[in-house]
């Protein structure tokens, strides 16, 4: 197994395994939690729920809440909203690393591209979706007054925790996507 960084080290397996999953994990989570990180990056963005670009526009609050000018400001937010949860997760991530046993670290080299990001992602199960609701939550307090709230569910049968839970779910499935694209690039 040859890492940059790693040769010539003495590195055993494990804390190979550990090394290539914390700087996949950390150049992940520095290019996430920038402005806009999620936003900006294509593994990684988030996408509406699809009740928001449905053809249910019957009425003047459902015209404007799936209008092009609403729906690009939401998904601005969204984003930005993944970036306050990232924050909150990035810890939590750099913390499981830190437990790959040795039947982990032989099932990474015996594994494809992004073996260490599944074994993480195995590891952790809905772990980063819980940490991260807390910041997403925050970031979407924008929408969370309950004219918008109200109109919002009855325009397209999302509440605000549909919205936080939606979005705290592909947050955390982008995360995984990036620390394997990053994995990747090792």
């Amino acid at each position: 197994l040859a890492l940059p960084g790693c040769a010539g080290q003495g590195f055993s397996l494990i804390e190979a395994i550990e090394r290539l999953l914390s700087l996949s994990a950390q150049r992940a989570f520095a290019s996430l939690v920038r402005e806009n990180g999620f936003l900006d990056d294509q593994v990684a963005r988030i996408s509406l729920p699809d009740a928001l670009g449905g053809g249910r526009a019957t009425s003047i609050v459902s015209a404007v809440l799936t209008s092009g000018a609403f729906r690009s400001r939401l998904t601005k937010q969204v984003n930005r909203a993944a970036e306050k949860g990232a924050e909150l997760a990035a810890p939590l991530v750099l913390d499981a690393i830190k437990t790959v046993s040795i039947a982990d670290a032989l099932g990474v080299v015996r594994g494809g591209p992004s073996a260490a990001t599944d074994l993480l992602r195995g590891s952790m199960g809905d772990a980063l979706f819980g940490a991260m609701l807390p910041g997403i939550g925050d970031g979407l307090k924008l929408f969370d007054s309950g004219v918008v709230t109200e109109a919002l569910r009855l325009a397209t049968g999302i509440d605000f925790a549909g919205l936080r839970d939606d979005v705290s779910h592909k947050a955390s499935e982008g995360i995984y996507r990036a620390i394997a694209r990053e994995e990747g690039a090792i």
